[in-house]
């Protein structure tokens, strides 16, 4: 690392969501988030410093007839979205004109939902225990079964290059994390359970070049492991749980949300590099805190969009100042 000293600094927040913002995703150009209110929004990013506004709904798309609870778009490009949803069904967005195509299959709230390297095929996670990959057009193609023994909370996927297949990494609530490959081919088999966490996960992220993963969630325990040996690097007790992680796409940082708090965690330095904390909370006797449940890096790093249950998106700028 650099002698710089870096802190994210708040700048203003996202506003138009009327329930739990429970995903965000980020492209070259655009921002998409997934809500509790059943919708999905995309943002213009248009600052008002003086109102404290970050950006503003561009567009909603409507469909899910449940909580909306994860979203992605095209890997290296901005036309296309997939949601999963609590109601049962994944769903295919064209971003330049709203409409979708449902993806029906799963027996239990969808939870989880990527797109492969190449955006021919899209892999979901549910509450029935099983992994799905379908097609584009809609198609089921392969169901895995019983390879995890509770919900499937999270399914990510490495990128594709340099020889390499893409390998898809799934997460549970039975404890573990299972390592997939190769996605090209229809005799997908687990290489790796990663299984050291004492407590049900609620999230994974990969880095860049798709040799980490960081996992996370009700032990409060942020682990890093090494996809390709199946081993555990290094871990962070947060001392809460985990409810989403992200990978910075140019620095060597972990951003992992917390109920108390967001913390940015340097992995070469081991070490906490800031914490946000909100600075008011609800009062009173029946107030419910506010809680962070979904984080994303803008594409070049700069920006933080965290999700939180008041309904809003704030957003944080890294700044860097010389030690």
């Amino acid at each position: 690392m650099s002698k710089d000293q870096h802190a994210l600094v708040h700048k203003g927040d996202m506003k138009g969501h009327g329930g739990w913002v429970t995903a965000i995703a980020t492209g070259q150009d655009v921002v998409i988030s997934a809500s509790r209110d059943k919708s999905l929004i995309v943002w213009k990013i248009e600052r008002d410093d003086v109102a404290g506004s970050y950006g503003v709904p561009h567009k909603r798309f409507v469909g899910h007839n449940h909580f909306v609870q994860d979203v992605n778009l095209t890997v290296g490009k901005d036309t296309h979205a997939v949601s999963a949803s609590w109601d049962g069904s994944v769903r295919l967005w064209d971003l330049s004109n709203g409409s979708s195509k449902r993806f029906v299959g799963h027996s239990g709230d969808v939870l989880s939902v990527v797109f492969s390297p190449d955006n021919r095929r899209v892999i979901s996670g549910a509450r029935d225990k099983t992994i799905k990959l379908w097609n584009i057009l809609g198609q089921c193609k392969k169901t895995f079964p019983k390879l995890h023994r509770d919900w499937v909370s999270a399914v990510r996927c490495t990128p594709a290059g340099n020889g390499k297949d893409s390998q898809v990494v799934s997460a549970s609530w039975d404890h573990t994390i299972k390592v997939w490959s190769p996605l090209d081919s229809n005799k997908m088999s687990v290489i790796h359970t990663l299984g050291e966490h004492t407590g049900y996960l609620n999230t994974i992220s990969l880095s860049p070049d798709g040799s980490l993963c960081a996992s996370g969630g009700k032990d409060g325990v942020v682990m890093l492991w090494d996809i390709n040996e199946g081993n555990n690097l290094t871990s962070h007790n947060g001392g809460d749980v985990v409810n989403a992680l992200a990978f910075s796409p140019v620095h060597y940082w972990i951003c992992i949300a917390m109920p108390s708090k967001i913390v940015i965690w340097d992995l070469v330095a081991k070490q906490v590099l800031d914490e946000i904390v909100l600075a008011e909370q609800p009062k009173g006797k029946m107030a419910t805190p506010i809680q962070c449940v979904s984080v994303a890096w803008s594409a070049d790093g700069s920006v933080l969009y965290a999700g939180y249950t008041d309904n809003t998106i704030r957003v944080y700028e890294v700044e860097s100042k010389s030690a």
